[in-house]
């Protein structure tokens, strides 16, 4: 009787693992995420569409995801994104599942707002900024109707949220501008969702005295800055609306909120502002995003990430824990925001405090390869006219590329061969967790979102550099998989790690970044010394620096109003000082730095306080 239990067990099991196209490896690892995953690594890994739209020239062809608009309808995700040809749904926040309408080609929606209704989803986001409001009781089958009338104000409607309040009362807000504030309205919900009178209008930017509203990278532009992508939510008896600024291509994107009591308004200026925002690090921004409550009562932002290197428009999504503080206060955690943090089924001590403690064992690590692209430039939109620019020179692909984390440089290989690899060096036997492939396109040609494209590749670990394991087989994976992020059952012991390439859909593989997380089995760096903050006569900006750390890899900055609520956050590589450009006027700041390497984080600096 054991005996037949105990091959009942077996048999199960391996259905679950055909059933998940794995195969169980002697390391103990599976080879596609058959097993439900524990953590996720920004940027969401999903099938980003190649963009028909938008494109300055027909001959570069470039992924995007923008503008997420994610709400949950009977306890199931759905995400409409700029662009997509359709949408993703998913059950926990972790495998997204892409839907092709049957009716309504969302090919053409542009940064689409997404809000439940009763036993309905309500979608709107056409790009001509005017026309009706769709809905759809099954969007897992997704046959939308048009039953309301066309929304057709003054000027149009860009960057649209639809709030339903606790009374069911519905609101449209809008604006994407660099003149024009943002817009809202009551819809009368029995008279086909028609405008209740005349657009209302609620705030605009202030960058004189706001200054993460400032345009450009790291906030130098002069040009005007853009408010756009307005988000509602409603916290006890407050509602918070969520704006993007100052521009999608800059790695200072981000959201603000402004505070009332009615939905209308009047609004208040948050003093903590900006409330998401992530200026540093591997992917960069954390604009025009949704706020979200999951199924075991915490709330999520989801926000737009740039690489802006085909286009300006070429960007990704991002995932935080999110929420709010006793006194109200809305936070973002962006802290650590592209290392592996925890899933929302994984339960954790703080909801704010999310993040594995997988370090990055990757950056700058020893490289070879057989194969690197010379003599053929990057097929690129360049938009120097607006400020925008390139961070690479754009022939040079090295191997070194996949490492320095900055997805905006890339390794191009000669072709696609299934006789490519690289080979990286973590300089001792590390703990290796989990492991991220960041795919890019380099003079791509596929356009829209055919369902053939697929990354097959093998991952290999080694401790001597001679005897191999296989460690991820992706040999025969069927998904596409252009942030592949994949977390290991069990850690595994290796000093190094081999990627051979099996099939790539475009002409040449090109990895933007090789990305190994866990542990280095050694020492913390110690805490950063002489810490200093100087605000300049411009109270926008202030000189921070602090004494480096020999063994550190890099540095995190955290600034807030209150002592006990430094919310907002910079990642910071190699340098010990930085400005902060985002400091509001009038507004007093407390500040911390602490110190990070392979080995883990530092105790965080001496506080200090500048008024």
């Amino acid at each position: 009787m054991v005996k037949h239990k105990m091959m009942g067990k077996v048999i199960a099991y391996l259905k679950t693992v055909v059933a998940g196209g794995a195969i169980l490896l002697a390391t103990g690892n599976l080879s596609a995420q058959s097993k439900a995953k524990s953590t996720y690594c920004n940027p969401v890994d999903i099938d980003y569409t190649y963009m028909s739209h938008y494109r300055a020239r027909t001959d570069v062809s470039y992924r995007s995801g923008a503008d997420p608009a994610v709400v949950n309808f009977k306890g199931k995700f759905y995400m409409f994104v700029t662009r997509s040809h359709g949408y993703w749904s998913s059950d926990d926040l972790s495998r997204w599942h892409f839907i092709r309408p049957q009716s309504w080609y969302f090919s053409g929606s542009n940064a689409p707002a997404a809000a439940v209704y009763g036993d309905r989803l309500l979608v709107y986001g056409d790009p001509s900024g005017r026309g009706p409001i769709i809905e759809t009781k099954n969007p897992e089958l997704g046959d939308w109707k048009t039953n309301y009338a066309v929304l057709n104000p003054p000027g149009g409607i860009q960057d649209p949220n639809i709030f339903v309040d606790d009374d069911g009362k519905v609101y449209l807000y809008e604006e994407s501008s660099n003149k024009w504030p943002i817009r809202g309205v009551e819809l009368d919900t029995g008279n086909y969702f028609i405008p209740k009178g005349e657009e209302t209008d609620l705030f605009n930017l202030d960058p004189e005295n706001h200054g993460w509203e400032r345009f450009g990278q790291d906030h130098r532009s002069e040009i005007e800055p853009f408010i756009e992508g307005p988000w509602m939510v409603k916290h006890k008896d407050t509602y918070y609306l969520e704006y993007g600024a100052p521009g999608t291509q800059w790695n200072v994107y981000a959201d603000g909120v402004y505070t009332g009591k009615s939905p209308l308004g009047p609004f208040e200026y948050a003093p903590y502002n900006p409330v998401a925002y992530k200026p540093g690090g591997f992917l960069k921004g954390a604009g025009h995003g949704s706020t979200v409550k999951d199924n075991q009562g915490n709330y999520w932002h989801f926000s737009t990430m740039a690489i802006s290197v085909n286009y300006k428009f070429e960007r990704r999504i991002g995932m935080y824990p999110a929420g709010f503080e006793e006194n109200g206060q809305m936070f973002v955690n962006t802290a650590y925001g592209d290392y592996p943090h925890y899933l929302p089924g994984t339960d954790v001590e703080n909801h704010k405090n999310r993040f594995t403690g997988w370090m990055l064992l990757s950056k700058d690590k020893p490289l070879r390869t057989n194969s690197v692209l010379t003599g053929v430039k990057q097929n690129v939109v360049d938009e120097s006219d607006e400020g925008y620019m390139l961070e690479q020179e754009k022939s040079d692909y090295s191997i070194q590329k996949i490492n320095d984390e900055n997805i905006r440089t890339l390794w191009v290989a000669e072709n696609k061969s299934d006789s490519v690899w690289f080979e990286m060096d973590l300089g001792k036997i590390m703990s290796i967790n989990a492991v991220q492939i960041n795919f890019q396109d380099f003079n791509a040609n596929i356009f829209g979102k055919p369902d053939t494209l697929r990354q097959q590749f093998i991952v290999k670990t080694s401790k001597d550099g001679h005897n191999w394991d296989v460690t991820i087989n992706f040999s025969e994976n069927q998904e596409d998989r252009p942030h592949a992020y994949i977390e290991l059952d069990n850690p595994v012991q290796a000093r190094y790690i081999k990627f051979e390439n099996i099939y790539f859909p475009n002409k040449y593989l090109a990895i933007g970044e090789f990305r190994v997380f866990g542990n280095g089995n050694g020492r913390r760096p110690a805490t950063p010394e002489s810490f200093n903050v100087k605000r300049q006569t411009d109270e926008r900006n202030a000189n921070v620096s602090w004494k480096a750390v020999d063994d550190a890899t890099g540095y995190t900055l955290y600034w807030g109003i209150a002592p006990d609520k430094l919310n907002n956050s910079v990642m910071i590589y190699d340098d010990a000082s930085y400005e902060l450009r985002a400091l509001n006027v009038g507004q007093g700041y407390f500040l911390q730095v602490e110190a990070f390497n392979v080995n883990g984080i530092s105790e965080r600096s001496k506080m200090v306080e500048v008024k």
